[in-house]
């Protein structure tokens, strides 16, 4: 969970929190309106119509064009290279897509997305997997041409867009048009210092914990909830290693028992991990995003643990935000070790929420008038299982 420290904008006020009343600003991450300015302009290209649910409150979902490519290795093509000369030379089979197909755990496929950029030279862009990609354990990454990194895009790119898919423990039946990770516009670079994040919290409780408890340094920390409400209750669950297939597009479908083993609390006990089992957890304190602000959990510091938590990072505007029907939601964990086992306790830092402003306030936010899924949440399973 290594954090890269950004600078504010110079001259940059607070902004307000309340919605409609924010502050516009000239960096930032572009809300939804923005982004359909972008899509009106043609700085975003679709080879289809955008569908309903496409554009969230400050990202758009990508979609899956019509063929995966399986290839022998996850690549980054870099500098002055193109996807497609890594695809030819690496491709091993093609899947047609666009009456489903399965894309097998273990198996590393490239697929080019309905969507492409022509970016003007301000506007750069950040890419993530959705909430229930992660929560299924779906590796799912970014590429464009010429990268040198997953999931960012250069100031000024224009070209295609790629998605790299690694299902690690569950195989997944996808279609052409199935949404994976989604993609934020940002114009210049606004992440907030800490003294920006303190005030921000003294106005708006980003996390709910006990006053004084707030642990704020390049972001502000949460912690694994390991007790549960009474202290013996449920608090997470570990996959099943040899599950039926699972079928993205199917919403409240399959049985969780079939595909995750519960795991209750032991009071004082903490919860070894298994090298490379997926969990997934919840976080102890419940996280509220302002609606002019929108936040990142970044990933994977090796100083709190051969451990790598939450490959979902992005939380909308209005998440846990008690006007959109949050009054704070928790932040589900999606878990696994590397290498050794590792103990895990009660209330042990598992990662670090950073946050950013919007250029604007959003026309709409994160919750239930949008129908977002995860409003509320407590301890939550992707869409796809059924919840008892």
């Amino acid at each position: 969970m290594s954090i890269a420290a950004k600078e504010p904008a110079a001259g940059a006020g607070d902004g307000a929190s309340d919605l409609g009343h924010a502050q516009r600003q000239h960096t930032g991450i572009l809300p939804c309106q923005g982004i359909e300015a972008l899509l009106r302009g043609g700085e975003i290209a679709v080879a289809e119509p955008v569908v309903e649910g496409q554009i969230q409150p400050s990202s758009l979902d990508l979609r899956l064009g019509d063929i995966a490519y399986r290839v022998q290795a996850s690549f980054l093509p870099g500098a002055g290279c193109a996807v497609s000369d890594k695809i030819a030379r690496f491709t091993m089979h093609a899947v047609d897509l666009s009456r489903g197909a399965v894309l097998e755990r273990g198996c590393v496929y490239i697929v080019p997305l309905l969507e492409s950029l022509h970016l003007p030279d301000r506007l750069a862009a950040i890419a993530n997997p959705k909430s229930s990609t992660g929560r299924l354990d779906v590796f799912t990454r970014l590429i464009v041409d010429g990268a040198m990194e997953f999931d960012r895009v250069p100031a000024g790119y224009r070209g295609p867009l790629y998605a790299e898919i690694a299902p690690r423990t569950f195989s997944i039946l996808v279609h052409k048009g199935s949404r994976l990770n989604q993609l934020r516009l940002r114009r210049g670079e606004h992440g907030l210092s800490d003294g920006e994040l303190r005030r921000l919290h003294e106005r708006t409780p980003l996390v709910h914990a006990a006053p004084g408890e707030e642990n704020i340094a390049g972001g502000i920390a949460l912690t694994v909830d390991l007790e549960g409400a009474d202290g013996r209750g449920l608090i997470g669950y570990k996959a099943r290693q040899h599950t039926a297939l699972i079928d993205i597009g199917r919403v409240g479908h399959y049985d969780p028992l079939e595909f995750w083993e519960p795991i209750h609390a032991r009071h004082g006990q903490g919860l070894i991990l298994n090298p490379d089992d997926f969990y997934i957890l919840a976080s102890r304190e419940a996280v509220t995003v302002p609606p002019d602000h929108a936040a990142e959990m970044v990933a994977y510091d090796t100083l709190v643990g051969e451990f790598r938590v939450h490959y979902a990072g992005f939380f909308d505007p209005g998440f846990g935000w008690a006007e959109a029907g949050g009054a704070g939601t928790k932040a589900v964990l999606e878990v696994r070790s590397h290498d050794v086992p590792f103990l895990l306790e009660h209330g042990q830092t598992v990662g670090r929420l950073v946050y950013e402003r919007l250029t604007d306030t959003p026309d709409r936010i994160y919750g239930r008038d949008i129908g977002s899924n995860y409003q509320q949440q407590g301890l939550a399973l992707a869409k796809q299982f059924r919840a008892d």
